[in-house]
């Protein structure tokens, strides 16, 4: 067992700056010299490109039913060897959800700091602190940061609302030079944000000048350290699409494939950049074919490379965006249609609205698997599914997961590590 400082980063609601003022606390401490270990809760792959930015190490998601409660337990244990400071950002609002991010603090003992959204409102402010405080009395509670606040006038009313007993920690000003941008699947990808170290420094700054400067409590983290799997995947070369379409993945995904002994290469379909040479196995993750369709349906080198691996018969896992790579056409949200692969017969729509959001397992020959599915498109298919995943929480009807020759396919993105020999079985062409 190790104590280490931490701090669990949560909200009443979305859109409140959970994020921002999670960055901005790791990228603070970070400049003071300190290790600094970030967790998101729940299944994001875009909040973690931020908060890696921000912190200068991989962010691992944390989840107490698809990550699983000795998962999450030995992540952390893992992290509080070696870091000054954890800290994990939550989800949506501090109780929504079965688990919530309010389960997921109490089981692990981390303090909770509630950010606020304090424009439009004054009293009110007082009234929110006091509720999310309360609300459960097992929740250990840190305190309170009032974000985006209109003015020092504006700040002190805030600041005389909160009730006795209730931490206040202090506030951050309206900056549209901090915000981060979003579109529709979430935040904008770090890659693509030109001035984000600039934001991070600011919104830093601003932290500093807040009681958040100072670490928070240290906890206990009890020990705890999975068996390593067996090498199913020993001697596998496996390629990976990585680029601004395709980087929705999981770091502990990765993980789990070199602790099942397959080795890793990487490659970019929007470079146009051939699969690495003696490939066995390609993995395409998901992230945002949409905006780029025109330039994927123009490559001609990634394309043939493909093409020529799915000849020889060698296996492809393909996840929600990778999926839709390998379909006939993809149509965006212009309504422009673009040739894919053809690999996959079918055709896929962008929508304005959202087509699904859940938590679901898969239960195959080899048990079952979490994950969850989170897209804007729809697909047109032939295509009998060999599976159907399930919600999580009712149990109903989730993706189909498809395979077609050496192909398998499917919306649902799959947190391997719940299951390392299903997922060794995808690697290896095997049937679920």
């Amino acid at each position: 067992m190790r104590a280490c400082p931490a701090l669990f980063i949560s909200a009443p609601a979305s859109n409140q700056g959970k994020t921002t003022v999670t960055a901005a606390l790791a990228r603070h401490h970070t400049r003071r010299g300190l290790r600094v270990r970030v967790f998101k809760t729940g299944p994001d792959f875009l909040d973690p490109m931020i908060l890696e930015r921000a912190s200068g190490a991989p962010v691992y998601a944390l989840h107490l039913w698809m990550v699983g409660e000795r998962g999450c337990r030995a992540l952390l244990a893992e992290a509080a060897q070696t870091a000054d400071l954890i800290l994990i950002e939550g989800v949506m609002g501090l109780f929504d959800g079965t688990p919530s991010s309010a389960d997921l603090a109490t089981t692990f003992g981390v303090p909770v700091l509630a950010v606020i959204g304090a424009h439009g409102m004054a009293q009110t402010f007082g009234a929110l602190a006091f509720g999310l405080a309360r609300y459960r009395a097992d929740l250990p509670f840190h305190g309170v940061l009032a974000n985006r606040v209109a003015s020092q006038r504006h700040a002190q009313m805030l600041s005389e609302a909160i009730p006795k007993g209730v931490r206040y920690c202090g506030y951050l000003p309206g900056m549209d030079d901090v915000a981060l941008p979003g579109r529709h699947l979430g935040l904008t990808q770090a890659a693509e944000i030109a001035d984000l170290d600039a934001r991070l420094d600011r919104a830093a700054d601003a932290i500093a000048e807040t009681a958040l400067r100072e670490l928070p409590p240290a906890i206990d983290f009890s020990d705890e350290a999975l068996e390593p799997p067996p090498r199913l995947l020993e001697g596998l070369h496996i390629a990976i699409a990585r680029d601004a379409a395709f980087s929705f993945v999981y770091p502990a995904n990765l993980d789990l494939l070199k602790a099942l002994g397959a080795t890793i290469s990487t490659f970019s379909p929007l470079a146009d950049e051939p699969l690495p040479a003696h490939a066995d196995a390609l993995y395409l993750p998901g992230g945002y074919p949409e905006l780029h369709a025109a330039r994927l349906a123009a490559n001609v080198t990634t394309a043939a490379s493909i093409r020529a691996h799915v000849d020889a018969k060698k296996a492809v896992v393909a996840e929600c965006g990778g999926m839709l790579y390998l379909l006939d056409s993809l149509t965006d949200i212009e309504g422009t249609q673009h040739a894919m692969l053809g690999l996959l017969p079918g055709d896929a729509k962008m929508q304005k609205r959202l087509s699904r959001l859940a938590m679901q397992r898969i239960e195959s020959r080899h048990g079952m698997s979490t994950g969850h599915t989170f897209h804007y498109s729809s697909v047109v298919t032939g295509m009998p599914p060999v599976l159907m995943a399930t919600h999580a929480t009712t149990g109903k009807e989730g993706e189909a997961i498809y395979q077609h020759g050496p192909i398998t396919a499917t919306y649902m993105h799959t947190y391997w590590p719940t299951n390392p020999a299903a997922a060794a079985a995808l690697f290896r062409g095997e049937p679920l």
